[in-house]
């Protein structure tokens, strides 16, 4: 095949034990709505698992996400292992991943995830007052306690894991605050998400962060890490960009020039393009009628790839654009209009590239002195030795 990709799998669809305020995809439900199973029904576990492994290809990377992925049990991602390894190739490289809010992660669960060597992503937003601000139990109240006892279930394990910030109103002004706080626990894996929500008239909504908010907020990340942690600590955007400016290479999916990066499967089987465009006229098909093959040639697909090309005109001119290349198309939604207008975070990624890109050049320039293209195995790559 000509391409390698990974698979995002949402086994429990939007379901959630969590009710975050910023959650763009619990609405998601009203996709399946009826009568219909919650829960990825064994059948199609088993045909997304056999069709996917049968590709010849160098990984099979299964991301596991919702929702709340840890809804479905241990034993759920135990039989996946179990089907990965009747239906793969002799030798076949298998990456699992789950993103969990953690709440429900406890030591038999990790001890699962150690066996099948999962790799984990932890949502967890900052110290309590930060996290709890926006993600809320169900029933009410904060979460923050039981993350941290699924965290610490994982390290009991020695389940390697990544911490996923969101950055909201809740914590864009506390760009260091949030860093050392992680440091200091001995967290050392972290990626930082903008969340960028607009309502149907295009206002963002209280807990999404503007252009200067979250330039602001990189560039303190930043000035945090480059004084001593450039060998320590792993961000991933730092490592994207450093990978790309290096070795040419965009793995982080904003950077990249198509956005055919993955496949999202839902709980039924049914294929999109991208969870941000979960939906009716995306749909590309389902794993019970439609090969991988024929998914990837699809005009739908395809269609979706060339949105990413169709820049705003100052895009198409901008010094950054090896970099940004017009950044995520869910940030280029915002006005309403078709995803080719220019990012809402345009300005703050302007403002974080013109401050730091020299300073990642020289690292960049380093490296490839070095001749270090080595991989972490999808923990992020080169801060981390």
């Amino acid at each position: 095949m000509g391409w390698s990709f990974p698979l995002l799998i949402k086994p429990a669809g939007a379901d959630c034990n969590l009710r975050c305020s910023y959650c763009f995809y619990l609405e998601k439900a009203g996709l399946y709505p009826g009568g219909e199973d919650r829960r990825m029904r064994d059948e199609v576990l088993e045909r997304l698992v056999g069709s996917y492994m049968a590709l010849d290809m160098e990984v099979h990377a299964f991301i596991w996400q919702g929702g709340e992925p840890a809804l479905m049990g241990p034993d759920f991602y135990r039989r996946a292992a179990e089907l990965q390894a009747r239906y793969g190739r002799p030798g076949a490289v298998v990456a699992n991943s789950i993103q969990t809010n953690g709440t429900l992660i406890d030591d038999e669960f990790a001890r699962v995830l150690a066996e099948f060597r999962f790799l984990a992503g932890v949502s967890l937003d900052g110290p309590e007052d930060v996290h709890d601000r926006f993600r809320r139990k169900a029933g009410g109240g904060g979460s923050h306690a039981e993350v941290m006892r699924g965290i610490e279930a994982l390290q009991r394990r020695g389940v390697a894991f990544n911490v996923l910030v969101l950055v909201t109103s809740a914590n864009v002004r506390r760009p260091a605050e949030i860093y050392r706080w992680l440091v200091s626990r001995g967290f050392f894996h972290h990626q930082y998400i903008p969340c960028v929500e607009f309502d149907g008239a295009g206002k963002s909504k209280p807990w999404s962060v503007s252009a200067g908010e979250w330039g602001s907020f990189l560039n303190g990340v930043f000035a945090e890490w480059i004084h001593a942690d450039v060998r320590r600590v792993s961000v991933r955007t730092f490592d994207s960009v450093i990978r790309a400016l290096a070795f040419g290479e965009a793995d982080a999916c904003s950077m990249g020039r198509d956005c055919r990066r993955y496949f999202l499967v839902e709980r039924n089987g049914d294929i999109y393009p991208c969870d941000f465009f979960a939906d009716e006229a995306f749909r590309i098909g389902n794993v019970g009628e439609t090969s991988w093959e024929a998914a990837l040639d699809s005009p739908a697909y395809a269609a979706f790839g060339a949105c990413k090309s169709r820049l705003d005109a100052e895009c198409s001119r901008c010094r950054h654009l090896d970099l940004c290349a017009g950044d995520c198309l869910k940030h280029r939604r915002h006005s309403g209009r078709p995803p080719e207008n220019r990012s809402a975070l345009c300005g703050g990624w302007m403002a974080f590239y013109d401050a730091a890109r020299p300073a990642f050049e020289a690292i960049a320039k380093s490296i490839r002195a070095e001749g270090n293209n080595s991989d972490s195995g999808g923990r992020s790559g080169f801060a981390c030795e």
